[in-house]
């Protein structure tokens, strides 16, 4: 019998930071065992909102999904996340508890990079750089790390009072395309699959990942595989669950083109989309794509529609070789998207 999957939070910024943390106790009350915060974008940073959640909450794992790597260096990434590490065992108050905590780093996107001066050149070996920097830092062991990104000069987590024990920290790589999909196989403890993107798309990134870690003798079961995973759930009002999905799909059609050709989204649609919105979009031009976008094409990209018909497309992602789908709650309720898989997998 196959092993039954966690469940995961993921916020953004849709919903009110009080509501967040409200959901977050509601969501670990429930059974499920993690929440991962975005940080893609210029809105909430994941951090602060880690450390939230960190102290509303005994038992969950928080996540970071994902860091840009861009923004921060890897010593100080280590840091603040060795900070974190303590901060969620001292709350759960069981100091040999595994690591409550999850570092998910990512190459970010464009336009927003180049916008604020980020050349994100060669992203797979800086990634691979700043993987390697942080997993020598938790160790807690003095780092000489000299790569092209990354350079450490006789570096170490430089903890005087606190707890001096490696840090049991499992990275992640915010992976969509093949080259960095196969790098986070091969030299991380997981990948966080992208959204919005198809059951088959997700069979060839598993794939791709398998491959990754064959390349550091490692099974794909050694690879954890979460996948951020919109989900739109109304049963009151099915119809309102759909367009609010498609306003999403418009977002994404209009930004990241690639991440829907990589799912089978014909290219004349993308094109009429892109033609009504740009980035920053503002709310007329999502309502204008939205209305051009098919009731099909949302269901090949995301969980939506009612309870039943949500639970039924997450399983399909779960077949497909996900080990946590992270629920991306679309609608301003968040506790039926809760109760919905908490009970249809008795949590």
């Amino acid at each position: 019998m196959p092993t039954k999957p966690r469940f995961a939070l993921y916020m953004q910024d849709k919903h009110p930071l009080a509501y967040e943390l409200e959901m977050a106790e509601y969501a670990e009350s429930r059974g499920f065992s993690e929440i991962w915060q975005a940080d893609t974008r210029l809105a909430r940073d994941c951090v602060v909102m880690m450390s939230a959640f960190l102290t509303r909450t005994k038992r969950l794992r928080v996540g970071s999904g994902v860091l840009p790597i861009w923004t921060r260096n890897a010593a100080v990434i280590a840091a603040t996340w060795s900070t974190m590490w303590e901060l969620g065992k001292q709350v759960s108050g069981d100091p040999d508890a595994p690591s409550r905590v999850m570092l998910g780093l990512g190459a970010w996107w464009e336009p927003i990079a180049s916008r604020v001066g980020v050349n994100r050149t060669k992203p797979l070996k800086a990634m691979r750089e700043y993987v390697e920097a942080c997993r020598q830092l938790f160790t807690m062991e003095e780092v000489t790390y000299e790569g092209e990104f990354v350079k450490l000069d006789r570096v170490k987590l430089d903890v005087v009072f606190g707890d001096l024990r490696p840090r049991d920290i499992p990275i992640y790589i915010g992976a969509t395309g093949d080259k960095m999909l196969e790098l986070a196989g091969e030299i991380c403890d997981g990948v966080v699959l992208n959204y919005v993107v198809s059951v088959d798309y997700i069979r060839r990134a598993v794939a791709l990942v398998e491959q990754g870690a064959a390349k550091a003798g490692k099974t794909l079961d050694q690879v954890d595989r979460p996948e951020l995973l919109v989900c739109s759930l109304s049963d009151e009002d099915p119809a309102a669950a759909m367009f609010e999905g498609k306003k999403l799909v418009a977002y994404y059609l209009a930004t990241e083109p690639h991440i829907m050709k990589a799912s089978g989204v014909p290219e004349d649609l993308i094109q009429r989309v892109q033609s009504v919105m740009g980035w920053p979009a503002t709310e007329a031009e999502y309502l204008a794509a939205a209305k051009v976008i098919p009731d099909d094409v949302v269901r090949s990209l995301m969980a939506v529609g009612t309870s039943d018909e949500c639970v039924a497309k997450v399983q399909e992602y779960i077949d497909a070789g996900v080990t946590c789908p992270i629920l991306y709650p679309m609608m301003d309720d968040i506790k039926p998207v809760v109760d919905a898989f908490a009970e249809a997998y008795s949590l």
